[in-house]
């Protein structure tokens, strides 16, 4: 074939993917087993830099309570001791996630939840019934 030349031929190209959805963002999931590059969640990055933040503030004495806190930062106390639990997640499990390295499905919504606070269980992540394994 060369260039320029029209060819009657078709030719149909498939390509396995889904879309999910992850941080209030599309993104393109390719089947298990494609290697794929990996980006940094930025919405999971920007909530870790906010609670070692958080907890550095308390730590040093510069808020007296997480109420002090909050209305400072013009957010709920809830939210702001939700975030805060991000601090008690396994080294591992930051690094990844800093690096873009973290599993495909552990996202915000899912990190402020509840969890444990053993890193193991942390690592083994959940059941499909929205438990943690132990």
């Amino acid at each position: 074939m060369t260039r320029g030349a029209l060819t009657s031929e078709t030719v149909t190209l498939h390509v396995p993917f889904r879309i999910v959805k992850r941080g209030g963002r599309k993104e393109m999931q390719l089947p298990e087993g494609v290697a794929h590059p990996r980006r940094t969640d930025s919405t999971l990055v920007k909530a870790l830099a906010r609670a070692f933040r958080w907890k550095r503030m308390l730590e040093s004495g510069e808020f007296a309570t997480i109420g002090e806190l909050a209305e400072r930062e013009g957010i709920a106390v809830s939210y702001l001791t939700r975030v805060l639990r991000l601090t008690l997640l396994a080294p591992d499990i930051v690094e990844a996630i800093l690096d873009g390295t973290q599993e495909p499905d552990r996202t915000l919504s899912q990190l402020l939840e509840p969890l444990p606070t053993d890193w193991q269980s942390q690592r083994c992540g959940r059941n499909g019934t929205g438990s943690y394994r132990t």
